[in-house]
């Protein structure tokens, strides 16, 4: 996920993220930004994210949690 995180915004430090803060407010990520990133992870991780699901997803819990619940 950080990697992903990463091809987006290369100055990225995962070690300073706040799991439960969220994460566009973190990394300045703009809405462009933030659906490349979501791709990134549909891609990387092949869990479909529907769009209906964007507002749910907003730190690092929730998707780490979302992303749990969805791979095989």
């Amino acid at each position: 996920m950080i990697a992903t995180l990463r091809s987006i915004a290369p100055e990225v430090d995962g070690e300073l993220l706040v799991a439960d803060m969220p994460l566009r407010d973190q990394v300045d990520l703009d809405s462009m930004d933030w659906l490349n990133f979501l791709i990134g992870l549909h891609n990387s991780l092949a869990v479909e994210i529907p769009e209906a699901d964007y507002a749910k997803l907003r730190t690092l819990d929730d998707l780490l949690d979302y992303m749990s619940s969805r791979l095989p």
